[in-house]
């Protein structure tokens, strides 16, 4: 049973959801408080704290100094890539992100500029967002060692004025020169930045092209302290490019005043975390996740955030998460399933976790694609920690759905993504855009209005996000995913809505039967998809990546697990294939690239897509696949 402190929570909101906001808006400093919480006639469905005037950068840094906690660490940079360990005090960071500010300043960046940020996990990475935010310019952000072509099209896009980089991200075993990219980038773009800052790496430094890049320590040591910029709390805070189905990508823009208020209480409401706590996510400050709960979050909180420059195995090995948390009293981790199953594959006694003292460590949270249970139980067992999956996507800036450790419902229910947030109204709807019944799949979407920190347009293209969310569904934003909520309001994503597969007219979860196959004790991380089939217009066909150690036949494995989704889903499943493979391809925040298998396995033509992790696993899949369907 739900606790009262989240039902009455989210009754509160339902009632009066103006009023839920603005008593949130009170944990923000305000230069000009909003005259109402919510203006219905504005935007493309309104927008969030009208007349407000605030700046985001003071609200993260300044006012914690002010308030005589600049003592206190902001940021920890964690780098097993570099082996080193680094704190910057909130006083630090101010100094820092002041004067980069004023050396942007200095060189034209004003209120409303872009800035593109292409960095690695370094803690100036962060400093150069914070900078923007002082400015009331805005960032964005192309994660570090993108394609020249993809980083080419966001410079044409956003038409930054200045672009800041680095010389070289650090991956294990190799180091990736950021500058050519960039300098390609640039040479492909139609627009020209107007100057470029590198922060030079010891591991490879890049050659500054005269007139045009300057160093970027040089230039902020120079510099002059620049003050907080008053932003109105409906300007533009940054863009973040995802790929869009047209190829051009599409610019998800995120406004100052609904974004500081809703992840501010977010800190507490869903992750339990108060002033000076440690709260580590584990991902990229190129994807949202970082964006949302790397910088500004855990800062606006006035936490202490860990930057982590590594991965979950190889650097050193699987017990890496263990020992950041143990070293630093991590109090909530945040990081993807991938990362939990890619230590589960390494490690699966968890002997590398039993080294480490986790008594600080209260909860693990999980996002980024749904959490298969044998995994979230998995985890949950060796730690003895309650593990949440949650629900956010790009567009919403945090939590759709989750557990809530601030309003005591942190119960376990492996396979859903936890009750729908205060703010969001989620629903299951049929093709007509009727509610379904409790317990049955339909098209998740959430009643508009979207609240604060969701994105109220896309980047110069009102009319694409119009198409793209909110004509589906007349009066919902459609989130594109496929699920169900169930009688007690938990909601249960299962996978993309382009992923629910029609066999012989029965719609059908590949989620689900990728929770059958991620069961089996020898199964580390699987991927199920939909190929054509001329009789049953498309069969689901299994890849399954086995845990280190496994010496059983493969074919073995392969009858186990069709055996099992015939027990566990039934025969209408027509789960007749599965196949081991070494790995799966995947984006580099670690989601697999499940239409692209699709794809290669109809033998369609299909574009390498610009976030994979590792181009090459396309070829093996391409030969490994053809020959099976021969």
């Amino acid at each position: 049973m739900a606790e009262p402190g989240y039902d009455a929570t989210y009754a509160a909101w339902r009632q009066h959801p103006e009023n839920w906001w603005t008593q949130a808006a009170r944990g923000i400093d305000w230069i000009t408080a909003p005259t109402a919480p919510f203006d219905a006639s504005a935007g493309v469905y309104g927008r969030w704290f009208p007349g407000s005037v605030l700046n985001t950068c003071h609200n993260a840094v300044d006012r914690h100094v002010a308030a005589g906690r600049g003592d206190q660490a902001a940021i920890i940079w964690d780098s097993p890539m570099t082996s080193r360990v680094e704190t910057t005090t909130y006083s630090q960071l101010l100094a820092r992100v002041a004067k980069l500010a004023g050396a942007m300043a200095a060189r034209g960046v004003a209120k409303g500029d872009r800035v593109i940020i292409y960095m690695p996990m370094v803690p100036e990475a962060a400093m150069a967002m914070l900078a923007c935010a002082r400015l009331g310019a805005v960032h964005s952000v192309v994660f570090g060692g993108f394609a020249a072509a993809e980083l080419a099209a966001r410079i044409a896009d956003a038409e930054p004025k200045l672009i800041l980089c680095a010389s070289c991200g650090l991956e294990p075993g190799r180091t990736i020169a950021y500058k050519p990219l960039l300098d390609t980038a640039i040479d492909l773009s139609p627009h020209k930045p107007g100057g470029v800052l590198v922060w030079q790496r010891e591991a490879l430094a890049a050659t500054l092209k005269p007139g045009r890049d300057e160093d970027w320590l040089a230039a902020e040591s120079a510099a002059e302290p620049h003050p907080c910029v008053p932003v109105a709390g409906t300007d533009p805070l940054y863009i973040l490019y995802t790929s869009g189905t047209t190829g051009k990508p599409k610019g998800v823009l995120r406004d100052n005043a609904g974004h500081a208020v809703a992840l501010h209480n977010s800190m507490r409401m869903i992750y339990g975390l108060q002033p000076g706590d440690v709260s580590w996510t584990a991902s990229d400050v190129g994807w949202v996740v970082g964006h949302s709960y790397i910088v500004y979050a855990p800062l606006l909180a006035g936490c202490t955030t860990v930057l982590f420059e590594g991965k979950p195995v190889g650097t050193p090995d699987a017990g890496t998460f263990w020992r950041v948390c143990a070293q630093h009293g991590v109090k909530v981790l945040f990081t993807a399933p991938t990362a939990i199953r890619a230590i589960k594959k390494e490690d699966p006694e968890g002997k590398l976790l039993a080294q480490y003292d986790l008594s600080k460590l209260e909860a693990l949270f999980l996002a980024g694609e749904r959490c298969d249970p044998p995994t979230q139980l998995w985890i949950h067992a060796l730690l003895g920690k309650p593990v949440v999956d949650h629900w956010w996507q790009t567009e919403t800036g945090w939590a759709i759905t989750s557990g809530f450790r601030g309003l005591g419902l942190f119960e376990m229910h492996p396979g859903s993504g936890g009750k729908a947030s205060p703010g969001y109204d989620v629903q299951a709807l049929d093709e007509a855009g009727q509610p379904v019944a409790p317990g049955q799949i339909g098209s998740l979407a959430i009643k508009l209005p979207l609240p604060p920190a969701c994105l109220p347009t896309l980047y110069k293209a009102d009319d694409r996000f119009r198409e793209s969310y909110l004509e589906t569904f007349p009066g919902y934003y459609n989130t594109g995913d496929a699920g169900m909520v169930d009688a007690e309001g938990y909601v249960w994503v299962m996978s993309r809505t382009d992923d629910i597969i029609n066999v012989a007219g029965h719609r059908l979860s590949t989620g689900a039967m990728e929770e059958v196959l991620a069961g089996h004790p020898d199964v580390a991380e699987c991927a199920v998809v939909g190929i054509k089939d001329s009789l049953k217009g498309q069969v689901p066909l299994g890849m399954v990546v086995l845990k280190a150690g496994v010496i059983r036949d493969d074919s073995d494995i392969t009858r186990d697990l069709v055996r099992l989704v015939r027990e566990k889903i039934g025969p209408v499943a027509a789960f007749k294939d599965a196949m081991v493979v070494q790995r799966l391809p995947k984006t580099r925040s670690g989601k697999i690239l499940r239409a692209t298998l699709r794809k290669i396995a109809d033998g369609e033509s299909y574009a390498v897509p610009p976030t994979i992790d590792d181009p090459t696993i396309l070829t093996e899949m391409e030969a490994t696949l053809q020959a099976l369907m021969r």
